[in-house]
């Protein structure tokens, strides 16, 4: 484990070395200043309005919606920087660094292949966890400051969405066994894409009742798993709405009508163990 950890330290030096950590951090304040302008005008503006039912939507539900929709838009904008930031730490990590003469003298007994990618690995996520908890949290206590009311859950969306950034992580790192730094970035943003698109399509299929789109959604949850992670940590965020509201909240972009459950969190957990395990094996195959 001594490796593992030496392996993990280099990677926090070398973000450094690299000022990762000083775009990620400017970028993060540009990101967080747009988002507490948005917040107060979002709050100072809310009014109550009739929907084409004849339903009254009142300030207090108007509120509720305001606040759910907000912090969707921050848990989005959260692990979307979060990927962003894990991508980047790893998408040369094997292939890349292979290919610029620097991992040949590092993968030498007693450091092997295996204690190279658990580091690279330990290393990128505790980055991004770490990052992704921060941001999270200042979102929460934004929202919470201009509107004067919490989610309805917090840790549980907040260990979600860390869930899903260490599949990301893991799936890079796989990545960067097989591809170039180039295109493991390029493959792993459309990955991201896709999975976006697959909560956008369960979304639909659930106002539409459309079975077919509900099956494709699922399909695509099952087999990228980190967007199920994020749909369930949408819909713990305002899964005590009720009536009209739970309804609005479950269409809008920033909503889930799909709970988690244990069985997909078992699924998730076994996931990333496939991705691990073949990870380690195509690199030890691997000549470098």
């Amino acid at each position: 484990m001594t490796a593992t950890f030496i392996i993990a330290r280099h990677v926090l030096k070398e973000s450094v070395r690299r000022r990762v950590f000083v775009v990620v951090f400017l970028l993060t304040v540009v990101f967080l200043a747009l988002f507490i302008l948005a917040t107060i005008k979002a709050f100072a503006g809310r009014a109550p309005f009739v929907l084409g039912s004849g339903n009254l939507i009142g300030p207090g539900q108007i509120t509720s919606i305001t606040t759910v929709t907000l912090l969707g838009l921050g848990a989005f904008a959260s692990l979307f920087l979060a990927t962003v930031l894990a991508v980047f730490l790893t998408l040369g990590a094997v292939r890349g660094d292979a290919e610029r003469g620097l991992l040949q003298p590092v993968v030498v007994r007693p450091l092997g292949r295996a204690e190279l990618l658990l580091g690279r690995f330990v290393g990128a996520l505790t980055v991004c966890a770490a990052y992704l908890t921060a941001l999270y949290a200042g979102v929460v206590v934004v929202v919470h400051q201009a509107g004067g009311h919490w989610p309805d859950h917090v840790i549980g969306p907040g260990l979600a969405l860390n869930a899903a950034i260490t599949l990301i992580v893991a799936m890079s790192l796989l990545g960067s066994v097989f591809l170039s730094a180039t295109a493991n970035g390029i493959a792993m943003f459309m990955l991201y894409g896709a999975g976006l698109i697959s909560g956008l399509l369960a979304a639909i299929a659930a106002a539409l009742g459309a079975q077919t789109l509900q099956t494709i959604a699922h399909d695509m949850a099952i087999a990228l798993p980190f967007e199920g992670l994020y749909q369930a940590a949408l819909h713990a965020l305002g899964s005590n709405q009720t009536g009209v509201s739970r309804v609005l909240v479950n269409l809008g972009p920033f909503g889930a009508s799909h709970a988690g459950s244990l069985s997909f969190d078992l699924w998730s957990a076994g996931y990333l163990a496939i991705v691990a395990l073949t990870a380690v094996v195509a690199f030890e195959r691997r000549d470098l």
